[in-house]
């Protein structure tokens, strides 16, 4: 099933794209290669998702829940820019978790990312290379920060070629 007709069918709706705040772009592309920006964790009411995950902060699930926020709006910088069935699979993601210190379940919280590409473009597409860190400062408190590599699928690129690689 197409990643388009499989948010219908898991009723799941993009929040409108991010835009950059500072001097980047939300992606650069080489071929067939995107690297995605660092997405926030907005919620779908537009709230930022701040804090710290670890003891006397967030826990787990709620660090879980704002990587999955980050992950959605990944999703929304590539259906805006490209659609998301020209994206042939996912490649890795990245994840930066704001945590207290002796907090160590950097990976479960970027579970919440890691699944909704899953969902999205199958075990087969949706699985991919990851790596979490932890940290105790994010840009304007966010709990989490996900970005990510993709790669386009090759009938995609001839249409792209119109488009200058950044």
């Amino acid at each position: 099933m197409r990643p388009s007709s499989l948010l219908s069918s898991l009723d799941i709706t993009l929040p409108p794209p991010p835009t950059p705040k500072a001097n980047y772009g939300m992606y650069s592309r080489v071929g067939s290669v995107l690297h995605v920006s660092g997405h926030l964790p907005l919620s779908p009411t537009g709230e930022l998702i701040t804090g710290l995950c670890g003891e006397g902060g967030a826990t787990v699930e709620d660090g879980y829940e704002a990587a999955r926020f980050c992950g959605l709006n990944l999703l929304a910088t590539l259906e805006e820019e490209f659609g998301l069935d020209a994206i042939e699979r996912v490649v890795k993601l990245f994840g930066i978790v704001r945590s207290t210190e002796g907090f160590e379940e950097q990976h479960l919280v970027m579970n919440g990312a890691s699944d909704l590409m899953i969902e999205v473009f199958g075990d087969k597409y949706g699985y991919h290379a990851r790596s979490a860190i932890g940290t105790r400062d994010l840009p304007l408190g966010i709990m989490v920060e996900v970005e990510g590599t993709f790669k386009l699928k090759e009938e995609y690129l001839t249409e792209l070629s119109s488009l200058r690689e950044v």
